[in-house]
């Protein structure tokens, strides 16, 4: 397991504008097993999400991510993003549990052997009949 640096920038579109931007750095860790790359790290209460860990799973053709919260947060997520293709969720929060379906648009990665690099993922998300355009850049880094 590799000690890394995550640098996450989430980008939200509405009507073709950018509406929000979010950036969040953070220690994590780097591991391999089975064909595909994982990434841990801890969330904060800048990311929206304190006392949850997030893991990232990648492999070739997709990414899933899953959120798991402590029993203070409320929030935990399971999604998977394969470009083209739609994933249907539960997303829960402290103020109940979502529908959220997700198609992915666009995945883009330019990871060298060692996993550094970036990933640059585009997606449109629908959470309970709220649609929006999405995208997340992750770069990994010594």
């Amino acid at each position: 397991m590799k000690d890394i640096t995550l640098k996450i920038v989430g980008r939200r579109y509405a009507e073709g504008e950018l509406e929000d931007e979010m950036e969040f750095v953070s220690d994590a860790k780097m591991y391999e097993r089975a064909g595909a790359r994982y990434l841990l790290y801890d969330e904060s209460a800048f990311s929206g999400f304190p006392g949850c860990k997030t893991r990232l799973k990648l492999t070739d053709s997709s990414i899933r991510m899953k959120r798991i919260g402590d029993e203070t947060s409320g929030f935990s997520a399971d999604l998977v993003f394969e470009k083209g293709k739609r994933f249907t969720s539960i997303y829960e929060t402290p103020y109940g549990s979502f529908d959220m379906e997700v198609l992915t648009t666009d995945i883009r990665s330019n990871l060298d052997s060692e996993g550094y690099g970036k990933i640059v993922l585009g997606y449109d998300v629908s959470l309970q009949g709220d649609e929006g355009r999405n995208e997340i850049a992750i770069e990994i880094m010594h």
